[in-house]
């Protein structure tokens, strides 16, 4: 299972506009303003890119090209959200397969007033080899979905998964386990 632990980020701040905007987000993420801007924009455009694109291999592509880490014969459905933020934390293996309509988050980033009561943090989402994600399932941050698992429609996983089951429902539980393979 992943043993990441999160990474504390700043609570988010509303800025004044949108130069202070672009210098708070840029001193968080420890760059320039003019390469974050750049960054966003190209992570926009790609994951525009991705999000219809009627062929698979190019959806992966766009993905690959945001930064999320995708390994060989990945299948992902069309209108998939993955995290705009932090994609990089992102981990696709050989052969998982994502349905339509799957939202896969990295991050909490609640207001600031939050402080003490949530967590604000990123933290890496992994989909093992050869499992199957479900239409309009939800991944949260930290989960780790097991080797030729099955996340079914409309899950919301919170806690990572082991190898060989199904989940379902909100929160996501175990409803059937396979034989190994």
């Amino acid at each position: 299972m992943n043993t990441q632990k999160p990474i504390k980020v700043p609570y988010y701040e509303p800025q004044k506009n949108l130069a202070d905007q672009i210098k708070h987000s840029s001193d968080k993420r420890g760059v320039s303003k003019s390469k974050f801007v750049l960054k966003k924009l190209k992570n926009y455009i790609l994951s525009s890119l991705a999000y219809n694109c009627p062929i698979n291999k190019l959806r992966v592509k766009f993905h690959r090209m945001r930064g999320v880490n995708i390994g060989e014969g990945v299948m992902i459905g069309f209108r998939c959200t993955l995290d705009h933020a932090y994609p990089e934390y992102i981990h696709l293996e050989d052969y998982s397969a994502l349905a339509g309509d799957v939202y896969i988050i990295t991050h909490s980033n609640p207001y600031k007033h939050f402080r003490g009561r949530l967590l604000s943090y990123v933290a890496p989402v992994i989909i093992r080899e050869g499992a199957w994600v479900g239409i309009n399932a939800t991944i949260l941050p930290g989960v780790e979905i097991g080797k030729h698992s099955v996340v079914g429609a409309g899950a919301v996983v919170t806690e990572s998964v082991p190898e060989n089951v199904v989940v379902s429902g909100n929160p996501a539980v175990i409803i059937k386990r396979f034989e190994e393979i």
